[in-house]
């Protein structure tokens, strides 16, 4: 695992609390099965169905983010781009190093939504 700096105690123990609030609202939801590709920060893996993606949103409150299992992930998919939406920086920087010569985006401001479409574009 990678240590993150953070300004919160976010995907720790710490937020119980508003894991619970989140399942109450979640039981709210009816979530449909995504129409494209998802990967769970908990460990890495592709989610598939909508009610898991929604009990897995509920739980990453107080989960450690596995990001170096996302980029094992991402690599062996083939994955050609990384877009981070804000507040963005320090995954784009990991998957940088991680999966070299990936291009990454991270969009901090609205002024870098330009290199996103542009990120994408190239891969359509």
């Amino acid at each position: 695992m990678i240590p993150l700096q953070v300004a919160g105690a976010f995907h720790t123990r710490y937020m119980e609390s508003a894991v619970e609030r989140m399942r109450a609202v979640a039981e709210t939801l009816a979530p449909q099965d995504p129409l494209t590709r998802i990967w769970t920060n908990r460990d890495g893996s592709q989610v598939v169905s909508g009610a898991k993606f929604l009990e897995l949103m509920v739980g990453q409150v107080s989960s450690p983010v596995r990001w170096d299992r996302c980029m094992a992930s991402f690599a062996e998919a083939g994955v050609t781009g990384i877009i981070e939406l804000a507040p963005a920086g320090a995954l784009t920087g990991l998957a940088k190093r991680g999966l070299r010569g990936v291009p990454t985006v991270a969009v901090k401001t609205p002024a870098d939504l330009e290199a996103a479409r542009a990120l994408l574009d190239g891969a359509a």
